[in-house]
């Protein structure tokens, strides 16, 4: 039972170490390639997650007996809505999405630092914590140099947000592997 579950573990640690490395290579290209074009990649990839959000909500609001199910399609038609919006104005949402980016980050950072914390003493908890840290600098830059820098920003720092995670995700997971080691 006990080598099922340390395998269990061992497997998903594997998947974990590959999602990090593809997280870091990801990085690297949305910091090499132009940063406005990758910005402007986040944009229509935000905006057609917003279209099929709203299309998923319109099906769901249609699909069942709901008491309000005209609310339940009116966000659905905001959600096609902004998704058409962002798509017809890119730069106007490369603005929106800079200052939502910095939220984002901003606030995931904090959430971290407090898991981090949680975490200690176990083995990684020091890389979570790194994690943290980069996440609230990158958030605080974005906002304190928005709307001068959008152009670029969201390209760069979410690149520079994806290495830091990646690595964190890989030295975790392989202190994860190295316990199952142990373990095993």
């Amino acid at each position: 039972m006990a080598d099922g579950i340390v395998g269990g573990v061992r497997r998903a640690s594997g998947w974990s170490i590959a999602l990090g490395v593809l997280m870091i290579i990801a990085g690297f290209l949305a910091v090499g390639l132009e940063p406005f074009v990758t910005g402007v990649i986040v944009v229509y990839i935000v905006a057609w997650t917003a279209i099929f959000s709203g299309g998923a909500q319109l099906f769901y609001a249609f699909s069942h007996e709901a008491k309000h199910r005209w609310l339940e399609a009116l966000l659905g038609i905001i959600y096609i809505i902004a998704g058409i919006y962002l798509l017809m104005h890119p730069l106007g949402g490369l603005l929106a999405i800079t200052l939502l980016l910095a939220c984002f980050l901003l606030v995931y950072g904090v959430f971290a630092i407090v898991l981090a914390f949680q975490m200690r003493p176990a083995p990684g908890w020091g890389w979570v914590l790194f994690d943290a840290i980069i996440t609230v600098l990158l958030g605080g830059l974005i906002y304190a140099h928005w709307p001068f820098n959008a152009d670029w920003i969201i390209g760069t720092l979410f690149g520079i947000s994806l290495i830091v995670s990646g690595f964190t995700r890989l030295m975790l997971s392989m202190a994860v592997r190295r316990l199952t080691a142990r373990a095993a």
